[in-house]
């Protein structure tokens, strides 16, 4: 499946990949793990027709953007925020909508904290939050150690991955007959595997959300919407009424029928979901 991204730029030596469409207030688009700025493909369309600016990348470790060959380049939540800060910078944007899926929603949430006035509006989706990453599966896989994981058999590795990604779904038979196998790819063979596992898996910490949890209340100075699959398998929908707990004045959507990769069961729902709330965001600040 082709990439949504089509430019390249070099942060602190890392290359990155984005892409920018549309006109309009500026959007910031950023996924989560293991997935990469291909979650959003059905998203942005309606984003930019509706008046949008929209810009998406991939991480720093993720899809198409640089696999460090040094493990010691830290990708971790935390490391990423500089990145994004970085980023955000190049494109020129002084402030912006920013919207983090799963990983990407931790990220947003620590951009939010230590960039106070930067954000427009705040959209947290299917988020990792608190303590809720790792998840009791991937503890369990992280047990057997990084090296095990990075050795294991190409093919058992591409099996236990796809069964993985179908369960963030509701319709496993559309994310097959999509991009199931692209994202598969972007975590094997030679270089994707070991990457995985020591560019993603490995900084799967509640320590970078738990150090800001005490803190998410300032976020409620800002418009904050958060949107959960209904049937999220990887994180329930109790973080999600935990994180509207935690930030005054957030409002929680729930889509039906929409598992982890929300964008994916329902691209066509979380882009309403999404205008809408960008819309109301825009009317409370005038």
């Amino acid at each position: 499946m082709d990439s949504i991204l089509e430019h390249h730029v070099v942060i602190d030596g890392n290359r990155l990949a984005y892409g920018v469409y549309g006109q309009g207030e500026p959007v910031v688009l950023v996924h989560g793990t293991p997935s990469s700025s291909l979650i959003w493909r059905n998203v942005l369309p309606p984003l930019v027709a509706a008046g949008y600016k929209v810009h998406v990348y991939d991480l720093l470790g993720y899809g198409a953007s640089e696999r460090p060959a040094d493990p010691s380049i830290d990708t971790s939540i935390s490391a990423q925020v500089p990145i994004l800060e970085r980023l955000v910078a190049h494109w020129g944007l002084e402030t912006l909508h920013l919207v983090g899926h799963d990983f990407g929603g931790g990220i947003a949430q620590r951009f939010g904290v230590f960039n106070p006035g930067r954000l427009r509006s705040l959209t947290l989706m299917d988020s990792v939050c608190f303590d809720s990453s790792p998840s009791k599966r991937t503890r369990e896989q992280l047990a057997a150690g990084l090296e095990a994981l990075i050795r294991t058999p190409d093919e058992a590795h591409r099996a236990h991955f796809r069964d993985w990604l179908l369960s963030a779904v509701c319709d496993k038979q559309a994310l097959a007959d999509g991009p199931l196998e692209t994202y598969v790819e972007m975590i094997s063979g030679p270089v994707g595997q070991g990457s995985y596992f020591q560019h993603q898996a490995r900084t799967y910490e509640a320590r970078h959300t738990m150090e800001i949890a005490d803190r998410l209340h300032e976020l409620g100075a800002l418009p904050v919407k958060i949107i959960w699959g209904a049937n999220d398998a990887w994180q329930s929908l109790d973080w999600a009424e935990r994180l509207r707990g935690a930030i005054p004045g957030a409002e929680l959507s729930v889509v039906e029928e929409a598992g982890h990769f929300v964008p994916e069961d329902r691209p066509g729902e979380v882009a309403d979901l999404l205008i809408a709330f960008l819309v109301q965001a825009r009317i409370a600040a005038q």
